[in-house]
C-alpha cells in the first residue's frame, strides 16, 4: 500500500511552508532534549558501528546528532520538501537524506539491501500515520533492523491529547507553530495507547526495554510553560 494523496500532500505543504530556521517546526527540539537521551537508551543494546536510519527525519536536526553517535546516519522522510530542508544542512560523509514512503515495501526493502541490518530511530511517526498505514510502518522498522539491528521507537500517548487540547483552548487559540500543524490537517496523538505495542509485536518485534517520557516541543503555553507531550519509548529487536 501507499499513503493517501491527502496525507502526502498535507506533509508536503507543511514542509514547503516551513523555513530553514531551527525550531520552526514545533517538534524540532534541540537534540540535547531528544536524540541525545534517546541514543543513550538505545546504545545500551545497539552496536555504535552500525548505520542508524532516522525514520520521519523532517529537516534532519536529530539525524545530524545521530551521526555523531553511530557510524553513519541516514534520514528518510515522506516529504520531498522536508528532505530538501535536511540536505541544505548536510555536510560531510556521515549523514545522508532521501525521500522514502515507509508504506512502500519495495523501497524499504531496497534501503535494507543497501545498508544491511541497521539501527532505527523513529520519533512520533506511528501515532499520526493513517490507521491503515500504521501496521506497514511498524513492519518497515522490522525490515530495516533485520536480525542484528536495534530500534528506538517513541510515540505520543493519549495524555498528549490533553496537553494539546489545553494549548488549543488558550486565549487567542493555539500558538502559531501548533496552529500550523492543525491547519495542515496533521493529527498528533491519533493512535490509541494500546495500538502501538500491538503493532510492534505483530511486526515481529520484541521489546528489550521501555518507559515513559515526554517529547519537548519548541512552543510554550501562554503562561510560558514549554509544551511537553507525554510519550512512551521502546527499544526493540527482531523477535
Amino acid at each position: 500500500m501507499n499513503v493517501s494523496d491527502e496525507y502526502r500532500n498535507a506533509w508536503e505543504s507543511y514542509w514547503k511552508e516551513t523555513s530553514d530556521g531551527r525550531g520552526e517546526a514545533i517538534w524540532d527540539a534541540d537534540p540535547s532534549l531528544s536524540a541525545a537521551p534517546h541514543s543513550e537508551l538505545l546504545l545500551r543494546y545497539a552496536d555504535p558501528d552500525r548505520t542508524i536510519v532516522d525514520l520521519g527525519c523532517g529537516n534532519g536536526t536529530q539525524t545530524h546528532y545521530l551521526a555523531t553517535r553511530f557510524a553513519r546516519a541516514v534520514g528518510v522522510d515522506l516529504s520531498y520538501a522536508a528532505v530538501e530542508h535536511a540536505r541544505r544542512t548536510a555536510h560531510g560523509d556521515a549523514v545522508e537524506f532521501q525521500q522514502l514512503d515507509l508504506t512502500d515495501r519495495d523501497a524499504v526493502r531496497a534501503l535494507h539491501d543497501r545498508l544491511g541490518d541497521a539501527h532505527v530511530y523513529m520519533r512520533a511517526v506511528i501515532h499520526q500515520s493513517e490507521p491503515a498505514a500504521r501496521p506497514v510502518v511498524a513492519a518497515a522498522v522490522a525490515e530495516l533492523i533485520g536480525g542484528a539491528g536495534r530500534a528506538f521507537v517513541v510515540e505520543l500517548t493519549s495524555g498528549s491529547r490533553d496537553v494539546l487540547r489545553r494549548a488549543a483552548s488558550e486565549p487567542g487559540g493555539p500558538g502559531p507553530k501548533l496552529r500550523r500543524v492543525f491547519q495542515h490537517g496533521l493529527k498528533p496523538a491519533d493512535a490509541p495507547d494500546e495500538e502501538i505495542p500491538r503493532l510492534l509485536a505483530e511486526a515481529g518485534l520484541t521489546v528489550l526495554a521501555e518507559g515513559e517520557t515526554a517529547l519537548p516541543q519548541t512552543e510554550n503555553l501562554a503562561d510560558g510553560t514549554r509544551i511537553d507531550l507525554p510519550a512512551h519509548w521502546f527499544v526493540l529487536a527482531k523477535a
